[in-house]
């Protein structure tokens, strides 16, 4: 794997916009393996995954203030993963970063 490169730079970028943008990371990232697109495609992934599973759970609840707290730090999440990427930096998004780095460390 590479450490740094323009690939990578551009997956971790892609990775970021939207989950057509991951998927087509996602591929570009497994033709041409790159640290920083890796895990740039890890991060986003955790950061999808997590929004999907606490928008279905508080739908449960129905606590409206509750959806836009998560979604405003979803938000604020995606765009640190984003600005990291952007900056070709490696910084784990804040409180579960460092776990989507092992759970989806396959990728």
């Amino acid at each position: 794997m590479e450490t740094t490169s323009d690939n990578g730079k551009t997956v971790a970028i892609i990775a970021y916009i939207t989950l057509i943008g991951w998927i087509i990371a996602l591929i570009m990232n497994n033709g041409n393996k790159t640290e920083l697109g890796s895990y740039h495609v890890r991060q986003s992934l955790g950061i999808m995954c997590v929004g999907i599973v606490l928008s279905i759970v508080i739908g449960f609840i129905g606590i409206s203030i509750l959806t836009w707290i998560v979604q405003l730090a979803i938000l604020v999440f995606w765009i640190l993963g984003l600005i990291s990427a952007i900056q070709g930096e490696m910084k784990p998004v804040p409180v579960l970063g460092e776990q989507f780095q092992q759970w989806f460390k396959g990728i």
